[in-house]
């Protein structure tokens, strides 16, 4: 008997630490905003960028030139050719690193520059890095320091749950890459067909740049304890074009209401137009109460998803029951059509716009690491918004009548997705 009661009082000690480690591990970190901005000020009005430079960190800096680069055949040939050009140093981090033609080909320009006496850093997420073995023992020995980001240790087990989504690209401390992109063949090719994921990165060149490498640094540090300083990384970095930029980070525990904060500042601050291209759409009811609040005052909210060929139909699902209150105020939403559409990009009012990593769900604003590059020029804005029309010709627009006309089985499928959105 006493055998027994010993037993039975290891197996709930056991079940009680399992169900605690559970919900450390799948929590969604800090406490996110509940309630919706009061709307003080516009986009125009210089208060809103003095707010974002002071509670998103670093502070919006004049002299960058971004250029966009739209689907696999402009950002590979891009990146790979900052690559081959390197002279000092090297960082990259992301979340996605697949084995296939083109994660060979950043294999071998990375490793050919570490032989020729680059530093080069490269930062995995433990989840998304899938290089098979011979691909990393290749990097590492021929002088590539390869990581980790949150590799399950017995001492870390809560981290688990904690991914690194950054992309981030940074050579010579001078010129940068972020967006969607991840280094896998499905994003070869111009986006128009079911095998080519459609989606936008960013090349980045003047003083935000250093903003950039300080996010890498932040990460690579939290990985393996070493700073990485000094001019080879972080040079003196001119003026050498005309848009105001930052580039901010969040991450659980440091900050991951920043994300959240930026995006809906951004939303209660539009006076004209919302345009919003996201790859995961699953918004709490915070993010739909204010979209729905922009809406019924007049802003024209438009809103580019996945369609069909989304990757995951879980989050298609999740996504689309929130969608009522959106529609029902005014809201364009669309699905694109000829393939996956992973692009992240969001335009306000044709001035400012938020490029990078961060999907619109929970995940991205509380649980994940992510970076997000803001840029406030009316030019490069209206090259955005160029871009967002020809998406939005090549996608089918949702109508109230469509989403409310969808059966029962949808309805219910759609609903039961939508409780486990958080981890989406």
């Amino acid at each position: 008997m006493k055998i027994q009661r010993a037993r039975n009082l290891v197996l709930t000690i056991a079940a009680t630490m399992l169900s605690a480690l559970l919900i450390l591990n799948f929590s969604i970190g800090d406490k996110q905003i509940d309630r919706r901005f009061e709307r003080l000020y516009s986009v125009s009005d210089p208060q809103f960028r003095r707010t974002m430079g002071v509670i998103l960190g670093p502070s919006l800096d004049p002299g960058n030139k971004v250029q966009q680069l739209v689907n696999g055949e402009q950002i590979f040939p891009a990146m790979l050719a900052a690559i081959r050009g390197a002279r000092k140093t090297i960082t990259f981090e992301t979340y996605i690193f697949w084995s296939g033609s083109i994660g060979r080909e950043f294999v071998d320009a990375l490793t050919e520059r570490a032989r020729h006496g680059v530093r080069v850093h490269v930062l995995l997420d433990w989840i998304g890095g899938k290089l098979d073995d011979s691909q990393l023992e290749h990097l590492q020995k021929n002088g590539v320091d390869v990581r980790r980001y949150n590799s399950p240790r017995w001492n870390n087990l809560h981290l688990l749950n904690n991914r690194t989504h950054r992309k981030l690209l940074v050579v010579d401390g001078m010129t940068g890459f972020t967006g969607g992109v991840g280094i896998a063949d499905q994003w070869r090719g111009d986006g128009k067909h079911p095998a080519q994921w459609r989606d936008t990165h960013f090349q980045v060149e003047g003083p935000v740049v250093g903003q950039m490498q300080s996010a890498f640094i932040d990460n690579w540090m939290q990985a393996t304890g070493e700073v990485l300083h000094g001019e080879a990384y972080l040079p003196e970095l001119p003026p050498v074009g005309p848009q105001h930029a930052q580039v901010f980070t969040s991450s659980p525990g440091g900050g991951s209401e920043s994300m959240q904060l930026m995006y809906l500042l951004s939303i209660t601050s539009a006076a004209d137009t919302i345009r919003l291209s996201a790859s995961y759409f699953v918004p709490d009811t915070v993010a739909v109460n204010t979209l729905v609040a922009a809406a019924r005052r007049g802003v024209k909210v438009q809103i580019i998803l996945p369609g069909q060929h989304q990757d995951w139909d879980i989050v298609r699902r999740a996504s689309r029951a929130t969608w009522g209150p959106l529609l029902r105020a005014g809201a364009e939403i669309y699905e694109y059509t000829p393939s996956m559409y992973h692009v992240k990009v969001m335009i306000i009012d044709d001035t400012w716009v938020s490029v990078g990593s961060t999907n619109f769900d929970a995940r991205s604003f509380a649980i994940n690491d992510e970076a997000n590059l803001n840029i406030y020029d009316a030019g490069f804005a209206g090259r955005q918004v160029d871009i967002f029309l020809e998406d939005l010709r090549r996608s089918h627009r949702v109508t109230l009548h469509e989403w409310e006309s969808r059966g029962l089985a949808d309805k219910a499928l759609d609903a039961g997705a939508s409780l486990i959105s958080s981890q989406l």
